[in-house]
């Protein structure tokens, strides 16, 4: 039976049909309490409760952590981006931890960017250690992956497509909103992780509506490629991709090849000219929610609801 674990500045706390039971822990990290597991029964069986909404809820991922993403992970997205699901490799790029921010907080986006994008994902949240070498299989993927959590892949479009790099374009403060909940989920729930659909929402409008089906590499594929390099440690986060519906889409192939063929200078500053132009894009105010759940709400992980900030 899942665990749903919440985080306050100053304590943990595990959610029970009654409200929200206090973790008696010495934990501050996430792979502390994630080690901590007689506490964290403890709590899911108390009685000792207080309403979820009097708690100001931060993120249940700490850092500093490890924060490694997929790229066009999902089939719809690589379509939207002119690619092909059947021949996209696997492919991974990091985030700086401290772009985590709580599941509530304002996204601020810096005075120097203008393409502000949202990406909804699924984050795994790593219970156990992985050297590099660690054998990864279907039966033994619960013994490394404690939870789930839901996370937005904020993304500075502007930054990212001219310098063909993710790292800074995703790595500003804000940019990583993690939660409400870290779901702990035991090996039959986690069998349902194809089962997990995908949304978001701009100013009440759905952009985003996927389930895991359209993932083209799941977890267990993911981590065996990541372990042959990447050591990995409790209390890491994995985002595992984003399904269509994003801001940014690419423009029809012919367009495509013609621009290839202009200078840098010359090809960029038309694409932004004509990405100025698509509403899609957030802006100052703009609210984003976004979910990820069963559709029976068997496993649920809870609704992120964050605001657009401009920075002065």
């Amino acid at each position: 039976m899942s665990t749903s674990v919440l985080r306050t500045a100053d304590a943990w706390w595990v959610l029970t049909p009654t409200g929200a039971a206090k973790v008696h822990t010495s934990a501050t990290t996430t792979a502390e309490l994630l080690a901590d597991r007689p506490a964290l029964a403890a709590a899911a069986t108390s009685r000792d409760t207080v309403p979820v909404e009097d708690l100001a809820l931060v993120s249940p991922v700490t850092a500093p952590c490890r924060v490694v993403a997929q790229m066009t992970n999902f089939a719809s997205h690589v379509k939207d981006s002119g690619g092909d699901p059947a021949t996209v490799p696997l492919t991974f790029f990091r985030k700086a931890s401290g772009s985590i921010s709580g599941p509530y907080a304002d996204v601020v986006r810096p005075a120097h960017v203008r393409l502000l994008d949202y990406e909804v994902e699924i984050g795994l949240v790593f219970g156990r250690e992985l050297p590099v070498g660690t054998t990864i299989t279907d039966d033994n993927l619960t013994d490394y992956v404690a939870g789930l959590v839901v996370t937005n892949d904020i993304s500075a479009r502007d930054v990212q497509l001219p310098k063909t790099q993710f790292y800074e374009a995703k790595s500003y403060p804000s940019f990583t909103p993690v939660g409400p909940a870290l779901v702990l989920l035991d090996a039959d729930e986690l069998k349902r992780f194809t089962d997990l659909r995908l949304r978001l929402w701009v100013n009440g409008e759905l952009r985003q509506d996927m389930t895991v089906a359209d993932m083209i590499y799941r977890p267990v594929q993911a981590l065996q490629a990541l372990t042959r390099f990447q050591r990995v440690d409790p209390g890491d986060l994995l985002l595992t991709g984003t399904p269509i519906g994003t801001a940014l889409s690419a423009p029809p192939k012919p367009v495509m090849f013609l621009v290839s063929l202009l200078p840098p200078a010359v090809k960029w500053r038309m694409f932004f000219k004509g990405q100025t132009r698509n509403p899609r894009y957030l802006k100052d105010g703009d609210v984003v929610e976004a979910t990820i759940a069963t559709d029976d709400g068997a496993i649920d992980l809870g609704r992120q609801r964050t605001v657009v900030r401009y920075a002065p």
